[in-house]
């Protein structure tokens, strides 16, 4: 199991880490709330430093808005293909590093126990399982999460099948119902 640690208050503290995609927990954790602006969060981030959000969620939620604006190219890049593909492959790793750098705290039963959060702990059993105790997860795996369960709750519509399939976090989902037309409509061997 790994853990998190960070100084708050002038108390170290930690928690497990959770992370589907296996990123390692920072190294590096500082405390943020409704005070951080999108510019500090962003310069913080690609430092390497981990943002633990203890403000309001929907002020989290906004961040990551305004963070994801800041890290979107502004400008086509000019060069080859080639060259093209891996400098958009180089940003969008780049984004996603330090956009997974803005964390939540989840509580003992996988709540989230800052204001106006969303009641996320059955989204979370279902990935995680059985809550363990206090935990730390980034909020873009956690909004992943909830998606997910939604997608689970009220199923997305397969045309092709006449009717709705309900995937489970982490199995892609078809929602490019032309694949499943193709699949539909291919004969089938002897």
């Amino acid at each position: 199991m790994l853990e998190i640690h960070w100084t708050e208050a002038g108390e170290t503290r930690s928690a497990r880490w959770r992370s589907e995609n296996g990123s390692p927990p920072p190294a590096r954790v500082l405390v943020a709330d409704d005070r951080l602006t999108a510019d500090a969060a962003c310069r913080l981030a690609a430092q390497g430093t981990a943002l633990l959000w203890h403000g309001d969620f929907h002020g989290a939620r906004q961040l990551l808005r305004a963070m994801t604006r800041r890290l979107d190219p502004r400008t086509p890049r000019t060069g080859t293909a080639a060259e093209a593909f891996h400098l958009h492959r180089q940003a969008r790793a780049r984004r996603a590093r330090v956009l997974g750098m803005l964390l939540v705290p989840l509580d003992g039963e996988h709540a989230v126990p800052l204001r106006r959060a969303p009641d996320v702990r059955a989204a979370c059993a279902e990935v995680y399982g059985p809550a363990s105790g206090p935990s730390v997860t980034s909020l873009r795996e956690l909004l992943g999460i909830v998606g997910a369960h939604e997608w689970r709750v009220k199923g997305v519509a397969v045309p092709a099948l006449g009717d709705r399939i309900h995937p489970h976090y982490g199995v892609f989902s078809p929602v490019r119902g032309e694949y499943v037309d193709l699949v539909a409509r291919a004969p089938l061997g002897p």
